[in-house]
């Protein structure tokens, strides 16, 4: 089985730190970015991602704008995209979906949660 390859997007780099070694553990590869344009310049060059986790509360472009961005993307219209958050307040889970998020989890990520995430999708 190949393994999968995960995008985390925060722009707070313990986060990315803390998710993608518990998810290397578990044995994903993970690339990170730490803003959304970073993301979609990424992205864009057509690299090849199976889930992206993007921070939805980050300076410059948050991830309800940079959604649809990557949604514009052709490789990746059709990538799962889990959204992030630690502001898990009532009508986020609904924003984040209207924004084009496949799922929404809050921080801190429980993991189990997040890899029952991944197999639904």
């Amino acid at each position: 089985m190949d393994k999968k390859k995960i995008l985390i997007i925060d722009d707070d780099a313990r986060n990315i730190f803390a998710l993608a070694a518990v998810l290397k553990s578990r044995h994903y590869d993970c690339l990170s970015c730490q803003s959304a344009m970073e993301a979609i310049d990424l992205l864009s060059a057509d690299d090849t991602v199976d889930y992206i986790l993007i921070d939805m509360m980050m300076p410059e472009m948050d991830g309800y704008e940079a959604i649809p961005q990557i949604r514009k993307i052709p490789s990746h219209s059709q990538t799962p995209i889990i959204s992030v958050t630690a502001q898990a307040m009532v009508g986020d889970r609904e924003k984040s979906l209207f924004a084009g998020a496949d799922e929404y989890i809050s921080k801190p990520v429980d993991i189990d949660r997040l890899l029952s995430i991944f197999k639904k999708l």
